[in-house]
């Protein structure tokens, strides 16, 4: 990572949503390693919630994170995979004013083969822009969160990261 340490760390407010029909508050290891990294980081974890894999609830949820000013990002762990309940994916498609950002999925599976190999292919990880926040679906494993908070999020949520990160770009998101 590239730090300009002539800039000021910017902590902004991150929702983290585990989508699983299992996990619990008890057992959700993934979720509590994305709120463990985003307080270290010196980030706001603004909201955690679990919600089962079902495409209309998964909307129902980011639509309201999505229209809390109190929120700048979501990072979801969990259906991203390739079996029929695996609807993470199709919920971001579906929410009004959605942008993707290819460019996500690619670099998380880049990352991730050097983990796990080609058994990457199976991640359907991906991210999008809507309404002014951030959503960022990684797979529900403890590896692929730190994977992705580890390798991606963490420069691209810093505003110090150069050449360029996300957060410089969120006064901006809401341009027509």
């Amino acid at each position: 990572m590239a730090i300009d340490e002539t800039k000021d760390f910017v902590a902004i407010n991150i929702a983290v949503l585990t989508v699983s029909d299992t996990r619990t508050a008890e057992n959700d290891t993934s979720g509590d390693i994305l709120a463990q990294r985003i307080a270290a980081a010196g980030h706001n974890l603004a909201a955690r919630d679990i919600v089962r894999d079902d495409a209309a609830l998964l909307v129902e949820r980011l639509d309201a994170w999505i229209d809390d000013p109190a929120i700048d990002a979501v990072v979801s762990t969990g259906g991203t995979g390739l079996t029929g309940r695996d609807v993470t994916p199709e919920a971001l498609a579906r929410i009004e004013g959605a942008r993707d950002i290819p460019g996500f999925g690619e670099l998380f599976r880049w990352v991730s083969f050097n983990t796990i190999g080609t058994s990457t292919i199976q991640s359907r990880a991906c991210a999008v822009v809507a309404r002014g926040t951030y959503i960022f679906a990684l797979p529900g494993s403890n590896g692929a969160v730190k994977d992705g908070w580890d390798n991606i999020l963490a420069e691209q949520l810093d505003a110090r990261n150069r050449p360029c990160n996300f957060v410089e770009l969120m006064p901006r998101l809401k341009e027509s």
